[in-house]
């Protein structure tokens, strides 16, 4: 993809122009490995401005030790283009890790310069995952009304048992009794909970102020168990309704709030929890088993400063009985993906260091009399 100092002819655009309005990061990198050439999306991709990135080496936005730095010099050593598909990118500044697909070319024949173009991963990998969380979340539906029946029932008449013997024995044995009524409550509230994922009644949507329901959801919190942490507010005041159901969200948003002021936990003095919104254009998601596709522009991110998600963690997050918590049930991510799911939306983790990220992507509500506003075209 070379890139020519000659002056373009009036009928095309300069090729600043063309760079510019490419929606992949690209940089130019010059023999000496310094950087001659960014784009505008380069500039977001790694949070630099051009000028900071020009004055600057490919190693000091891409770690020496990165797979890219290799791929570059084999560029320049076979003078042909080269790719490589999820090479795994930390930024030395941030600290971000992500995956990305890495495309190189020679710019020219009488120099050693490089092309280079990178496509993060994290959105064809979004679609992947989220369609494996619905499928484990509503392989739940069927195991769900199994358990109410065969789990709750005789769950009730060993309860009822242990509280008979309780009345006959001393205290030391009624602490053995105490202990089985108690685990059998927390059986039956976990089957409970499971039961949610065996409602497939269509859900009743509408347009939905998504600010309402986050500061909602705020109340709520800092009345309870968030009393101690902060809450940092990020709103797009802009932001269009959303199409949804007002109680299902204010469970998928006090559910990842909860995790969040649980992760931060009671003994922390600067817990904080940010929550924020934004429109993000260009995202689409095909509705499996159907050919309609749904934009999803509106972004719901809440974000702690607790100590993070494992790594190992990170692929099965939102299966059923995935947990950190030495007493969680595993079934509240699940629950979030599910009704998140349902609404056409997508809900991802992003963590980085010391940090953890939710971010929700939902479609927008239409106009009243039913046409896409120009958004969701």
């Amino acid at each position: 993809m070379p890139f020519s100092d000659e002056p373009a002819p009036e009928s095309l655009p300069p090729a600043e122009a063309v760079l510019n309005s490419l929606p992949l990061p690209v940089l130019t990198i010059g023999p000496d490995e310094r950087i001659l050439r960014v784009n505008h999306a380069a500039e977001l991709f790694f949070d630099a401005s051009a000028r900071l990135m020009l004055r600057g080496r490919l190693r000091d936005i891409i770690p020496f030790s990165s797979p890219i730095i290799a791929l570059v010099a084999e560029v320049r050593r076979r003078r042909s283009s080269v790719s490589e598909y999820r090479v795994e990118l930390v930024q030395p500044r941030s600290g971000t890790e992500r995956s990305v697909d890495v495309f190189a070319t020679p710019l020219r024949d009488e120099d050693d310069s490089v092309v280079l173009m990178l496509q993060e991963r994290t959105i064809a990998d979004k679609m992947n995952r989220q369609l494996t969380h619905r499928g484990a979340a509503r392989s739940m539906v069927a195991l769900g009304a199994m358990l109410a029946h065969e789990i709750k029932n005789p769950l009730a008449g060993i309860r009822g048992a242990a509280q008979l013997l309780e009345q006959e024995r001393d205290d030391e044995d009624r602490l053995l009794t105490r202990l089985i009524c108690d685990e059998s409550d927390r059986i039956v509230r976990i089957v409970e909970r499971m039961e949610l994922f065996g409602d497939e009644r269509p859900v009743e949507r509408g347009p939905v102020n998504v600010h309402g329901v986050l500061d909602q959801v705020k109340r709520s919190a800092q009345s309870g168990f968030a009393r101690h942490i902060r809450f940092i507010e990020n709103y797009d005041p802009s932001l269009p309704p959303v199409l949804g159901n007002r109680d299902q969200l204010i469970q998928v948003i006090l559910n990842l709030v909860k995790n969040a002021a649980e992760a931060i936990g009671t003994d922390t003095v600067e817990g904080e929890i940010t929550l924020s919104t934004a429109f993000r254009t260009g995202l689409r998601l095909q509705i499996p088993g159907s050919r309609e596709r749904v934009s999803l522009p509106i972004e719901v991110a809440v974000r702690d400063n607790g100590p993070g998600i494992p790594p190992d963690m990170l692929s099965d997050l939102f299966d059923p009985f995935v947990t950190t918590k030495v007493q969680g049930s595993g079934l509240g991510l699940a629950l979030v993906a599910k009704i998140v799911g349902d609404h056409g939306g997508i809900v991802e983790c992003d963590p980085v260091p010391r940090r953890t990220a939710f971010r929700i992507l939902l479609p927008m509500s239409s106009a009243r009399d039913g046409r896409e506003s120009a958004a969701e075209r």
